[in-house]
């Protein structure tokens, strides 16, 4: 064989070579670009896991089933932990609850009775003391505030008093009836442990006689003794 055939079958030899080598690559790239696309897939997913868990952890506990009064013919059932406002508390406090982060659970019976407890966590005790002097205002103001808002109805307010927990609680119970005969009571209570404030309500239908006062005070103690 001459120099120059031998030159030119190693120059093909090279070539093709060369076009298999890219031919490997290709896949091989590929599969590696799709690989990374996949961990960082995993790894956004683990970092978002991660940190829904550190929120959690940071965020106090909230009641459970068996700390609400007790229901004479139903047991309770606590929904999970949710991020937001419950509709329920939404408009005695529509003006002070916007702004904040919080976070709420609700509880539920067979028949009508309810129950919710929201809580916040704010940036020091200062701000959480404001906040808490807030809802308790707004507590007061709501029989104003529902008896603009329909004249139908009327709205009654009684004061439950202070509650020794933490750095305390004050409860209330509001009534209210309308024009055409229906009525219900709601308990209202409002804590406040460090940075943490908590909400809690209670409602269903009936007037102030049908209100679980004492039971209602002890299921705030314990709902402000589970923040820290």
């Amino acid at each position: 064989m001459s120099k120059r055939t031998r030159a030119a079958s190693l120059t093909t030899f090279v070539a093709a070579s060369v076009a298999f080598g890219a031919v490997l690559a290709g896949p091989a790239d590929a599969t590696g670009k799709d690989s990374a696309g996949k961990d960082a897939s995993v790894s956004k997913h683990a970092a978002t896991n991660a940190l829904a868990k550190v929120k959690a952890a940071a965020w106090p506990k909230f009641l459970s089933a068996s700390q609400l009064p007790p229901h004479p013919t139903s047991s309770w059932r606590a929904g999970k932990v949710t991020d937001g406002v419950p509709d329920e508390l939404r408009f005695c406090f529509e003006e002070t609850l916007p702004g904040y982060d919080s976070r709420y659970r609700d509880f539920r019976t067979d028949l009508e009775t309810n129950a919710q407890q929201l809580t916040f966590v704010v940036g020091s005790d200062a701000k959480a003391k404001a906040l808490a002097t807030r809802l308790n205002k707004d507590i007061r103001a709501c029989v104003t505030r529902i008896e603009q808002s329909d004249p139908e109805t009327e709205a009654a307010l009684k004061d439950y008093g202070k509650l020794s927990v933490e750095e305390g609680a004050h409860a209330y119970g509001l009534h209210t009836e309308t024009s055409w005969g229906a009525t219900d009571i709601n308990l209202y209570s409002v804590g406040r442990d460090g940075r943490a404030v908590t909400l809690v309500h209670w409602g269903q239908m009936g007037d102030f006689s049908d209100a679980p006062v004492k039971a209602f005070k002890k299921t705030t103690t314990a709902a402000v003794n589970k923040l820290y």
